[in-house]
């Protein structure tokens, strides 16, 4: 087997994530004989900053000398950015080795797993044959269903912000999301968590309460930003002076704070993390498609945020770094997300838009997204028939002293990446 033959294998299979219930991941993982016992984890959950709080968290143990993996979803440009140990993808050789040890075990279960269910017991298998110290492990979606959520062996439970995403199966208030997310809470196991609307933090307040689980709140008010640029931002926080991390936007300085908030409850768990690797890992800390710059002349800035959430950060980030200016969006975006939401908010920031149609079935055509722009906002909206042209005209109609941003949809951050590298 090779790459190419292990990825349609795994992408091939029937997705079956959203019905309830870990029985499947259970069964799948005591059959290849359950690696997931015997690790620590960090269980990270929520709805915005999953991915760079667990990078920076990931980042900074392996700074302190553990050997740490990291678990994530979904990739940018190639599906071994989900499976990482020190900060080194997980080898092609590795996937279709993992791939065909699962393959029969999966076969051979009357309820099929999923796509997300087998690509996380590779996972496991790979971090158990790593021999890693740590796992930074990334909720796929919700918490108490999710397939990570059969770990056993839990360091601390770290909650991200939570706002109003997949509704239609973790529940239509961001109270009942916060409960569903919970479920990551185990008995005994600190959990932190980013401030947020009281009544989602006196939800996961009483889960911890109930499962004799202590229970502490991001410190946000220790963080005094110095100084924020497209380079980087840098920051105090308590003691602790000039820290350094490279992901723009304010809300990534409170991801900062909710990372740093675990690691004192890390050592307080034991574990020696010193001062110097905390501030390496937040300095080298890497994550793709979050209002990250990819070029100058003109400055092309990507950013895969496609929830209210994450539009209302977009829009905090221009208006603190590109303060006056009129963009060039590059949109894609799904069929069955609210993108006239999300166009609206764009909008009064916006020079003209190019629409391009993203890699997945659920994308909505190109052709159809420029017209509602066109009639519902009033805008100019040009439509191309691949990323790679999308890219082009963008960077065309910005000219070199204008700023191109494309956002929407982390599906198509990956074919905008090719296209700049081969211009």
């Amino acid at each position: 087997m090779n790459l190419d033959e292990a990825l349609k294998y795994i992408h091939g299979v029937s997705w079956l994530g959203t019905i309830p219930g870990l029985e499947r991941e259970l069964e799948l993982l005591s059959r290849i004989g359950n690696p997931h016992r015997g690790m620590k984890y960090i269980h990270v959950a929520g709805t915005n900053g999953k991915g760079s709080t667990a990078a920076m968290l990931a980042n900074i143990l392996r700074r302190a000398g553990y050997r740490t993996g990291l678990y994530t979803s979904p990739y940018i440009i190639r599906f071994n950015e989900r499976i990482q140990v020190d900060g080194e993808q997980i080898p092609d050789e590795a996937v279709c080795e993992l791939t065909e040890f699962i393959r029969p075990h999966a076969e051979a279960m009357a309820d099929h797993p999923s796509e997300f269910e087998i690509v996380t017991a590779i996972g496991f298998e790979y971090f158990k044959r790593q021999k890693c110290d740590i796992v930074v492990l990334e909720v796929g979606m919700g918490g108490e269903w999710d397939a990570t959520n059969v770990i056993e062996d839990n360091e601390a439970a770290v909650i991200v912000n939570i706002g109003l995403d997949h509704t239609e199966v973790l529940g239509d208030t961001v109270e009942k999301i916060a409960l569903t997310k919970s479920g990551v809470v185990k008995r005994g196991c600190p959990c932190v968590m980013y401030r947020q609307k009281p009544s989602v933090e006196a939800v996961f307040e009483e889960v911890c309460r109930k499962m004799d689980a202590p229970f502490t709140l991001a410190d946000f008010d220790s963080l005094r930003p110095t100084y924020a640029g497209l380079d980087g931002q840098r920051f105090d926080w308590g003691d602790l002076k000039d820290l350094h991390i490279p992901l723009l936007g304010a809300h990534q300085l409170k991801n900062a704070c909710n990372v740093l908030t675990t690691v004192g409850v890390l050592r307080g768990r034991g574990w020696h993390i010193p001062e110097a690797a905390v501030r390496e890992g937040l300095a080298t800390v890497t994550w793709p498609g979050r209002f990250q710059l990819m070029r100058r002349d003109p400055l092309f800035i990507v950013d895969g945020g496609h929830n209210p959430q994450c539009l209302e950060a977009l829009e905090n980030a221009i208006k603190a770094y590109l303060p006056g200016q009129k963009l060039v969006f590059l949109n894609g975006c799904m069929a069955d997300k609210d993108y006239g939401d999300m166009f609206r908010w764009l909008s009064p920031y916006a020079k003209e838009f190019v629409t391009v149609t993203p890699r997945n079935p659920r994308s909505l055509p190109a052709e159809d997204l420029a017209r509602y722009i066109t009639e519902n906002l009033g805008a100019k909206a040009t439509p191309c028939p691949t990323v790679a042209d999308g890219v082009r005209t963008a960077i065309e109609k910005a000219g070199r002293d204008g700023v191109v941003c494309a956002c929407g949809s982390l599906y198509m951050i990956g074919d905008i990446v090719e296209a700049l590298e081969a211009l």
